[in-house]
């Protein structure tokens, strides 16, 4: 263990590193112009996420950086990790409230308020469902329930569980909704992803009521408790807010998820882990994921993009995760390939090359047809 110990210039530069993460709170800045400004600044966030980001990452070179072993260490020890997730939070929430009460400003252009509610849902997206997707795989109950907090501003609360106790079981195989299969588009793909991660979560959470003896539809039942808070969330802002601002939310709250979906399609987009001799399958591997070492995304989206090392071990706190060069490598970042995947004949011309090439080169891999 000595030979771990990291350095003082060791604590030095995975401060700094640290400080990079500072990116992610860009898309907030961005966010509140929409939300307070008027006319094309309404537009600002999706802008910055689907403009200003892909046309950068087309520019800029991968940044496979790598820590040493000392570097790990102290990047695991270092709080500001922690607290800038923790931080998003109170950020997340403060901008769903401004968001509430800026929707019904009167006066708004239908495309001035098209805009706020696209902003607030890149910030669903990429706040409260991805962060709370870091925060969710914790072991502290806390920041478990910050995961909530935020999946919350998504009305997507069944997420932690559908993806902790089945994507991550199922991940790369038939029975995953979240798994796209070969020649699958993302718009099929959001309908089944959706639709039977909800029910998979029900399954999950009934399952084990059962086995503790208990009623399924009982309140010690996660998905009982995400349904009611969802339901008090919405009723609290149609009796504040009123209906037009309540359905700006829900439209929000959609995007957010769409976005997520979308994410998941890229992620395992066509790969299948091989059938175990046995029954069931082989184990996860780097080979089952796509990944993105773009800079941008990776920073804005608190390292998703190394998703391989995710699956890996998916307790491994984001400032850890490892670049594998085994791993598939997206032909841009997450923002790039998300728009790519809109246009479904282009994204196949585009991923079946690699996937084919993946295929015959790893023998943990088919298609996932």
């Amino acid at each position: 263990m000595a030979a771990l110990a990291p350095s003082p210039t060791d604590r030095r530069k995975v401060r700094l590193r640290a400080l990079r993460y500072l990116a992610a709170f860009f898309p907030p800045v961005a966010g509140a112009v929409s939300l307070l400004d008027h006319g094309l600044a309404t537009w600002a966030l999706p802008i910055h996420a689907f403009v200003t980001i892909p046309l950068l990452e087309v520019l800029m070179p991968r940044h496979a950086d790598a820590l040493s072993k000392a570097e790990e260490q102290a990047a695991l020890e270092d709080p500001l990790f922690d607290a800038l997730l923790y931080l998003i939070v109170p950020l997340q929430w403060g901008m769903l409230v401004l968001f509430l009460f800026h929707m019904g400003e009167p006066g708004l252009a239908w495309w001035e308020r098209a805009g706020r509610v696209a902003s607030m849902g890149v910030l669903c997206g990429i706040h409260g469902i991805n962060v709370a997707h870091e925060l969710g795989h914790r072991a502290k109950r806390y920041e478990r329930g910050m995961a909530r907090a935020l999946l919350l501003t998504s009305l997507y609360m069944h997420f932690m569980i559908e993806h902790n106790r089945g994507h991550h079981r199922r991940v790369a195989t038939a029975d995953d909704p979240a798994s796209a299969r070969y020649g699958e588009t993302v718009y099929a793909f959001w309908v089944r992803s959706i639709v039977f991660g909800w029910l998979s979560a029900w399954r999950i959470e009934a399952e084990q009521q059962r086995r503790k003896g208990r009623p399924v539809l009982d309140l010690r039942n996660e998905m009982v408790q995400a349904m009611l808070w969802q339901a008090a969330l919405l009723s609290t802002i149609a009796a504040v807010f009123g209906g037009m601002v309540l359905l700006c939310f829900v439209g929000a709250a959609a995007i957010g998820i769409l976005l997520l979906e979308t994410v998941n399609y890229i992620e395992h987009y066509g790969l299948r882990r091989k059938p175990g001799r046995a029954g069931g399958h082989r184990r996860v591997h780097y080979v089952h994921s796509w990944n993105s070492d773009h800079l941008l995304g990776r920073l804005t989206l608190f390292e998703l993009t190394r998703h391989s090392d995710h699956h890996w071990k998916a307790s491994r706190p984001y400032q850890v995760l490892r670049s594998r060069e085994e791993a598939p490598q997206l032909p841009t970042g997450y923002p790039g390939t998300m728009l790519l995947s809109l246009v479904p004949p282009l994204f196949f011309h585009v991923m079946h090359p690699r996937l084919h090439a993946m295929v015959e080169r790893e023998e943990e891999l088919i298609l996932a047809a």
